[in-house]
C-alpha cells in the first residue's frame, strides 16, 4: 500500500496533531504518517525561521521512506531542497491550497498569521504565476498557541475571511496549519470555501500514488502487448 508521509516542520505536537485531525477524513486505509520534524522552531514566523529547517527537512526526507511527501507549513519551506534529495514527489501545503483556491474561483484571498509571512506566500505564487489571481492576504499577528485554541482567534479569522470575500475573494486559503480545525467554522461564517491546505496537499498526495499505480499498470500492459505481438 502507498505510503504518505505528512512533516510538520515545526516542533509544535499541538500543531502535529491538528494536521494529523485534518487529514484524517482522507485517509480511511491508513497510508498517511504525520510527525514532527524535533529540530524546527516552535513556528515558522521568518525567514530565518524557514530557511533554518531546510537541512533538517532534507535529512529526514533522506532517513523515512515513502512513496509521497507533504511538507506541513503554509510557507512551504525547502521545498527545492527537498525535491533534490529524493525521486518521490514533495508537496507543498500552499501550493496545493492555492491550486485548489484557483479551481474554485478566478480570485482568492490567504489568512495568514503574521505579517512576515505574506512575503513568503508571495514568493510560491510568483513561482506558479499565480500572484495576480490573490485578492488580497489578511495577517492576523497572533501567536501559535492563540491559533491552537479552540475558540481565541476565531473571531478575527472570520473577520479577516469575511474582509477578503468584500475585496473580491471567491474563496479563502487559511495561511497556517494551525488553524485547521477552524476551517468548517469560518466557512459557514463567510459564505465562501474555505481551504485547509493539509487537506489539499493530502487530497493532492492520494492523487500522485494513484496516478504512479496508474503509470506503472500502463507500462506493464504496453510490455505485455508488446511482448506477445
Amino acid at each position: 500500500m502507498p505510503s504518505i508521509l505528512i512533516v510538520n516542520p515545526n516542533s509544535d505536537q499541538k500543531c502535529t496533531a491538528g494536521i494529523a485531525a485534518s487529514v484524517a477524513p482522507f485517509d480511511p486505509n491508513g497510508t498517511m504518517r504525520t510527525v514532527t520534524l524535533a529540530a524546527g522552531p516552535l513556528a515558522i514566523l521568518s525567514w530565518r525561521d524557514w530557511h533554518g529547517v531546510v537541512e533538517p527537512l532534507c535529512q529526514l526526507v533522506e532517513q523515512e521512506a515513502a512513496d509521497v511527501y507533504v511538507i506541513a507549513c503554509a510557507s512551504d519551506p525547502g521545498i527545492e531542497a527537498v525535491r533534490a534529495v529524493t525521486p518521490r514527489p514533495v508537496l507543498g501545503v500552499f501550493r496545493c491550497a492555492v491550486a485548489s483556491a484557483v479551481a474554485l474561483a478566478e480570485r482568492f484571498g490567504v489568512i495568514a498569521i503574521v505579517e512576515a509571512s505574506k512575503a513568503r506566500h508571495m514568493a510560491a505564487l510568483r513561482a506558479m504565476g499565480l500572484e495576480t489571481r490573490l485578492a488580497g492576504e489578511v495577517a492576523l499577528n497572533v501567536s501559535m498557541n492563540a491559533l491552537l485554541d479552540p475558540a481565541a482567534a476565531r473571531t478575527r479569522l472570520i473577520a479577516a475571511g469575511r474582509e477578503l470575500v468584500a475585496n473580491g475573494a471567491g474563496t479563502v486559503v487559511l495561511g497556517c496549519t494551525g488553524m485547521a480545525h477552524h476551517r468548517a467554522a469560518v466557512e459557514h461564517a463567510i459564505g465562501v470555501p474555505v481551504i485547509e491546505p493539509c487537506q489539499a496537499a493530502a487530497v493532492q498526495a492520494i492523487l500522485a500514488t494513484r496516478t504512479a499505480e496508474f503509470f506503472r499498470a500502463s507500462v506493464s500492459l504496453e510490455e505485455s502487448i508488446t511482448t506477445n505481438a
